[in-house]
């Protein structure tokens, strides 16, 4: 078989813009969400989201329906993504390029929400990069322990108790701050 005639996960017809179009739909909330949860930056999450499918539109013919699921392959294209943000040096934003977004909630509950969000990015960054990675694409990505386990290598269980380890010591973090 060619590499012009790989097929897609739900069809026996090659791929087509309006294929892709719809596994786009499909993925990217989980996608945009991974990135979420390991960047803490909406701005980000939606670049690096953007560079993720625009590089599976490019290699879309080397996806292969017998090797493993189309998320799975999507997945370790936004993994790799995200390794190469991390190798990127960081710009540095000045405060007066920092623009107040409207929200229709109050001002105190806009404040609450954005201290939990950084209070939740500063616990998470504490844990081992394995443990962000996992939790990331657990609870951000919303995948399987059985897909997880498929992307890192490790045994679905391990997978399991990783994450269970994590959360707990996420829980305890929040929970002595909150006191």
């Amino acid at each position: 078989m060619s590499t012009r005639t790989k097929l897609w996960p739900w069809s026996a017809a090659p791929a087509s813009a309006a294929d892709f179009e719809a596994l786009y739909r499909e993925q990217l909330p989980r996608v945009y969400n991974f990135f979420r949860y390991r960047f803490g930056d909406n701005a980000l999450a939606e670049d690096l989201t953007a560079t993720t499918f625009e590089k599976a539109w490019q290699k879309r013919e080397r996806y292969r329906r017998d090797l493993a699921a189309f998320s799975t392959w999507l997945f370790t294209i936004a993994r790799r993504v995200a390794i190469d943000q991390y190798r990127r040096p960081q710009a540095e934003v000045e405060l007066d390029q920092i623009q107040l977004l409207t929200t229709d909630e109050s001002p105190e509950e806009t404040f609450q929400q954005q201290a939990d969000l950084r209070h939740l990015n500063l616990l998470l960054s504490r844990l081992a990069e394995r443990e962000r990675e996992l939790v990331a694409l657990k609870y951000g990505a919303g995948l399987t322990n059985r897909a997880i386990a498929t992307l890192s290598g490790l045994s679905e269980s391990n997978v399991g108790v990783i994450l269970h380890r994590a959360l707990q010591s996420l829980r305890a973090e929040w929970d002595d701050s909150h006191e």
